[in-house]
């Protein structure tokens, strides 16, 4: 079911301009001003020249800025390491992977050479470079181009991995990773990219390694990143239409580093938190949540914690399995109404958000 988004209800809790545009041209918008600030700026990857300039988001530069948006060969590993000398020589590049999948073409670039040069050279060198991948469910891609992968990134020493979920992180969070002087894995959703938002004209920043809150309340805890917000923001509304429930909604931002601070003193107000990941649960980034919650908040949780995330297998191609596949907004209700002991609420005449029917291929 399909309905469009209410921006001012989307924008993080932020006073910013009455400017409204599109989770894509947040990041066109970030990409263009830095690279009109820093000549050193150039953004590489499949496509990123092309008139559909992957969803938008690099639509233009290739014009504006004539040899600093290169359209290249799918060769991810060879174009990690030429990521690689071109930051430790100097230059801040942008690279983009139309699919996270790709990216694990180049994991030996990435995990073995550009994680650890800053701490291999003893500081003498650093790495300035931001990886822009995207993640999640497209339009029945099924298992080859529906991953995200995002505990495994998060995993390694020496990268940060940001997740933004609206478009005033997308701008802020992408400005700040690009001026950033270690790696920077910046993954989005395909689905963010049609959320609208409050996004001001003027550069700034948005610092990685911070929480936020979506929304404020003192029943119970849900913790979520990237369209997971989106989802959890539409359980948030339901919950306290049907039941009186007031959930705080906090949107992660950063996972890697992660702020611990900000999600312990919400569970330590209301006594109960639920995770929701776009991964699987098994050794994901929720299981890593559940475990600090659990070691910092033990004495104030009045239930364990709950962690919603894919089921443990390959996603299916087919629409009926694919939405079994994939926990949404009635998920994340179903379980709070289970924590909490409330009866199911009858959900029949409600409409949550779905973009997957913006999505006409191949991206």
């Amino acid at each position: 079911m399909h309905h469009s988004q209410d921006p001012k209800n989307f924008t993080g809790g932020y006073t910013v301009s009455k400017r409204i545009i599109t989770y894509a041209q947040a990041i066109n918008e970030a990409l263009r001003q830095e690279m009109e600030r820093d000549s050193s700026v150039f953004v590489y990857g499949l496509d990123v020249a092309d008139h559909k300039g992957i969803n938008g988001t690099t639509s233009g530069l290739a014009e504006k800025f004539p040899g600093r948006c290169l359209s290249t060969p799918l060769s991810e590993e060879a174009l990690m390491g030429f990521g690689l000398g071109a930051a430790i020589n100097g230059l801040r590049p942008v690279n983009v992977h139309i699919r996270v999948e790709f990216l694990l073409v180049a994991f030996n670039q990435l995990v073995n050479m550009l994680a650890s040069a800053r701490y291999g050279s003893n500081g003498k060198l650093s790495v300035p470079i931001v990886i822009r991948v995207l993640i999640g469910r497209g339009w029945g891609q099924g298992f080859q181009h529906s991953k995200s992968l995002q505990s495994i990134f998060a995993h390694i020493p020496g990268l940060k991995v940001i997740m933004p979920a609206t478009p005033y992180d997308a701008k802020g969070m992408l400005i700040a990773a690009i001026r950033d002087d270690n790696p920077v894995i910046c993954m989005e959703h395909r689905f963010l990219f049609w959320q609208e938002g409050e996004v001001p004209f003027e550069p700034y920043t948005v610092p990685l390694g911070k929480c936020s809150i979506l929304r404020s309340g003192s029943d119970v805890t849900i913790v979520a990143s990237s369209w997971s917000c989106v989802d959890a923001l539409d359980a948030a509304k339901v919950l306290e239409r049907k039941h009186n429930i007031l959930a705080e909604l906090i949107n992660v931002r950063t996972i890697a580093p992660f702020d611990d601070a900000t999600v312990n003193q919400s569970v330590r107000k209301t006594g109960h938190c639920i995770v929701v990941d776009s991964d699987w649960t098994h050794c994901g980034f929720s299981a890593e949540v559940a475990a600090r919650v659990q070691e910092d908040c033990f004495g104030s949780l009045r239930s364990p914690v709950t962690r919603i995330g894919f089921a443990p297998t390959h996603c299916p191609t087919t629409r009926p399995m694919e939405d079994l596949y994939y926990p949404n907004a009635e998920t994340i209700i179903r379980v709070t109404e289970k924590k909490l002991g409330l009866k199911p609420a009858d959900l029949s005449d409600e409409k949550f958000h779905n973009y997957e029917n913006k999505f006409k291929g191949p991206f």
